[in-house]
């Protein structure tokens, strides 16, 4: 059986967004199981500085900068990933763009421009990272690739289209690699989490608005980084060995029932 603690041992991990609540989750998740992690975010100072917090910790971990957008940003991670470490066995597209959620309403009020931004990172961004990391996968013999999607891409909303959009796309890609590399020893899933109480979202969505989600969870809480994260690292194990072109959610069960049935007494 399979030591959950080192189930990764001599494997190496790209982490896109790994700077934040959830990707920083993940990397040391990652790392703890044993893997030689790359903490890549868009800025330089940002993914450097959360690596050394953790490779001060005795964790195989270093900083990389890269815009997932840029096809030529995603080749030097990749260039580098390699050149540091020597391949990749496991991807965690776990960037996103989140900045522009206020502005991303309903399609009648859509930008084109914020349209194209929100896809180019969500969705362009991950395919680009499927795209150069894949061959190096193949040539260790394979490897697991975890799409950090949302409950978004599951269910229709009254706002944020074009996130929800990119993130259904993104289980649509998740299935189509699946499918593609699988005979190659390439797993590829995708993890949907709800809502996840990180440094960003108490930032940005008051409080009473959490509330309303949480209340709305089969699970009375919001989710935490960690709880993404050991789902990510579970996945990129041996222990998942044969779980391919799935969605698992991590969502407290929001999507499993009516929502709005939630404040009805237990029978």
């Amino acid at each position: 059986m399979t030591n959950a603690t080192q189930s990764l041992v001599g494997k190496v991990a790209v982490v896109t967004g790994g700077a934040g609540g959830i990707g920083v989750a993940t990397v040391e998740a990652l790392a703890v199981a044993g893997a030689h992690v790359v903490l890549a975010d868009i800025v330089d100072d940002t993914a450097n500085e959360a690596a050394e917090k953790l490779a001060a910790q005795g964790l195989s971990v270093v900083g990389h900068s890269v815009d997932i957008a840029s096809e030529a940003s995603v080749e030097r991670l990749v260039d580098f990933t390699v050149d540091t470490f020597g391949g990749i066995d496991v991807l965690d597209n776990n960037a996103a763009l989140t900045a522009t959620i206020r502005q991303d309403r309903d399609v009648v009020s859509m930008s084109v421009e914020l349209w194209d931004q929100v896809l180019a990172v969500n969705l362009r961004g991950p395919m680009l990272l499927c795209k150069h990391t894949v061959p190096v996968m193949i040539e260790r013999g394979g490897g697991s690739i975890i799409n950090i999607a949302s409950g978004q891409g599951l269910s229709g909303d009254r706002v944020m289209v074009a996130y929800g959009s990119s993130k259904g796309g993104l289980i649509a890609l998740t299935r189509s690699v699946a499918a593609a590399y699988g005979a190659d020893g390439i797993r590829c899933n995708a993890v949907a989490p709800g809502l996840v109480r990180t440094p960003a979202l108490e930032a940005d969505m008051p409080v009473p608005v959490q509330e309303m989600f949480q209340s709305a969870n089969l699970i009375p809480r919001l989710g935490t980084p960690q709880d993404v994260s050991q789902l990510v690292a579970f996945l990129a194990s041996p222990a998942a060995s044969f779980i391919t072109g799935q969605v698992l959610s991590v969502d407290g069960g929001f999507l499993a029932h009516l929502p709005t049935l939630s404040p009805l007494p237990p029978r």
